[in-house]
């Protein structure tokens, strides 16, 4: 029976007056004895938003809702609200899992701090379409890294060669107009030391997020991490290129990190303690060392080496726009007052960002290098 099928049953059997409510003791009746496809974790749920309703009663629209696996604030609160919790029993006592579904239960709790969320995700998760997008930057950076390395013969501080700012990918204030350079600075590294740490934390983080939250908010994020590191570098440091995908690494890492301490007593992660504050010292190690490349050479350079501000720039985009993102899982951005303060803040800092770089290097008189 399709989904359109089940739900005209229901209306029939269940509301015939049309009155809005159906009740769920009467529709758990109906799936068992029509042996309707319905996952578990769904009629869990429906128990929990009856138990949210004096007469325990659910809302048709809820109803399908759940059924067409649309979530909306009403979920949580009626979970919040109910006078009976789901059922105890976590994913960790799931019996019998093979390889893969025991990965992306191992996602489950890594990424989501709510047992009802992880019963979601885990039921309703498929395997197709894959978290293609951070592997396809990743695997991209990777071959753009091994085809400049042969090229300069050069694969540790690749921006001290002559030739590696010429690339067409590296943002360099002298070729703003460029727009492009905005985005694509994040494929150029500096060398293996970057790209391995980038390319690291972005499979290691950046594609659980994919799974849970999936490609379109995941992209978004990381995205806007990368245009907020190169326009912000373009505002603070405006003699300096970029290059790396740092931007939209920190950008995943701060939201994922900021939503952990959020939700820290329901965040089931084994040595969460340790891992946050491994993580928290690598990535301050990582800015400490582009801070010392911008402002402490080792080697001779032919100008200002890039700026560690996208770093900076990723990590408060993650903490505003990621931690909104993250927090909603499964429920639509647009119908929360949070998600369009981030996007009228981000908005505003773009056309401040686009009217800056136009108009004040020239009413400034910087002084930037000559494009290469």
């Amino acid at each position: 029976m399709d989904r359109s099928s089940l739900l005209q049953l229901i209306q029939e059997q269940l509301d015939p007056e049309n009155t809005g409510f159906i009740g769920a003791d009467t529709f758990a009746g109906l799936v068992h004895r029509h042996e309707l496809p319905l996952d578990p974790a769904k009629l869990d749920m429906l128990v929990a938003l009856a138990q949210s309703n004096e007469r325990g009663q659910v809302c048709y629209q809820e109803l399908v809702d759940l059924i067409s696996s649309k979530r909306s604030s009403s979920f949580k609160r009626a979970i919040t609200n109910g006078q009976r919790a789901l059922p105890q029993d976590g994913l960790l006592d799931e019996p019998g899992l093979g390889v893969y579904k025991r990965f992306v239960r191992y996602v489950a709790y890594e990424i989501l701090p709510r047992e009802v969320d992880r019963h979601w995700y885990f039921y309703r998760h498929r395997s197709c379409p894959p978290p293609v997008f951070m592997a396809s930057v990743t695997l991209a950076q990777i071959i753009v890294f091994l085809c400049y390395g042969a090229r300069l013969n050069k694969w540790v501080l690749q921006t001290y060669h002559p030739e590696y700012m010429k690339s067409p990918l590296v943002y360099h204030p002298g070729h703003r107009a460029r727009a492009w350079r905005f985005l694509t600075y994040m494929f150029m590294h500096v060398g293996l030391e970057q790209l391995g740490f980038n390319a690291l934390l972005q499979l290691m983080i950046g594609v659980p997020l994919e799974m849970v939250h999936g490609l379109l908010r995941i992209s978004l994020l990381y995205l806007a991490g990368v245009l907020a590191g190169s326009l912000t570098v373009s505002i603070t440091d405006m003699r300096a290129p970029v290059v790396g995908g740092s931007g939209g690494v920190y950008a995943l890492c701060s939201a994922h990190l900021a939503n952990v301490v959020m939700n820290w007593a329901g965040m089931r992660c084994p040595y969460k303690l340790l891992r946050m504050v491994l993580a928290l010292v690598c990535m301050s190690s990582e800015v400490g060392r582009a801070v010392w490349l911008r402002f402490s050479p080792p080697l001779p350079a032919s100008g200002p080496q890039p700026s560690f501000m996208a770093h900076l720039a990723g990590a408060v985009v993650g903490v505003s726009m990621g931690l909104t993102i993250l927090r909603s899982y499964e429920e639509r951005l647009r119908d929360q007052c949070g998600w369009w303060v981030v996007l009228l803040a981000y908005g505003t800092f773009l056309l401040f960002a686009i009217f800056w770089n136009i108009f004040a290097y020239d009413l400034l008189g910087a002084h930037i290098p000559p494009p290469p």
